[in-house]
C-alpha cells in the first residue's frame, strides 16, 4: 500500500511540474521578418535608408526605426521625441505603433526612435510603405514615408 502512495504522489508531482513548466514557458508567438528595411523620404530633414526591427509577445508588439541616412538637427533627449509610425494591413486599414522611446541624440546624429507599442492580431501582415513615421520635437513635427515596398518584405505576425 505505502508503494502505491509514493508511486501516486510520484506521478502527482511530475504532473504538477509539467503544468507549472507550461505556464511559465515563453510564448511561440513570433514576427517574421524580425528586421527589415525601407528607403526613407523626410523632406527637408533628409531621406535613405532605415531598418525596422519588430518583436512581438502574445498581442503585443514593437517596432525599433534607425537611420543614418537621416539624421538629427539639433541635440536631443532621451525619451523626448514624441512617435508615431502607422503602418498598413493587407487585409486593409492600419495599425499605429507608438511612444516616446528614444536615445540620446547629438546634432548630426542618426536618427533612432522606439522601441514604439502597438497591438497586433495573429496573422496580421503589416508594410511600411502606405503608411508614415511622425516625430514631434520640440514642437516640430517631421514626417517621413517609405517610397518603396519593405525588404524582405511586410511583417507577418503570429
Amino acid at each position: 500500500m505505502r508503494g502505491k502512495r509514493t508511486a501516486m504522489s510520484a506521478a502527482l508531482a511530475a504532473g504538477a511540474l509539467a503544468v507549472t513548466g507550461l505556464a511559465f514557458a515563453p510564448s511561440a508567438a513570433a514576427v517574421t521578418p524580425q528586421t527589415a528595411t525601407i528607403t526613407a523620404d523626410c523632406g527637408i530633414y533628409g531621406g535613405g535608408a532605415a531598418t525596422l526591427t519588430a518583436t512581438q509577445t502574445g498581442t503585443s508588439a514593437t517596432i525599433t526605426l534607425s537611420s543614418s541616412a537621416v539624421t538629427v538637427p539639433i541635440a536631443v533627449a532621451q525619451d523626448s521625441v514624441a512617435s508615431t509610425l502607422t503602418m498598413v494591413k493587407a487585409s486593409g486599414g492600419t495599425t499605429v505603433f507608438s511612444g516616446t522611446k528614444n536615445p540620446a541624440m547629438a546634432a548630426g546624429s542618426a536618427v533612432s526612435v522606439g522601441p514604439l507599442s502597438g497591438t497586433v492580431a495573429s496573422g496580421d501582415s503589416l508594410e511600411a510603405h502606405g503608411g508614415s513615421l511622425k516625430m514631434t520635437v520640440f514642437g516640430i513635427t517631421i514626417t517621413c514615408t517609405a517610397t518603396g515596398n519593405q525588404s524582405p518584405g511586410p511583417f507577418v505576425f503570429d
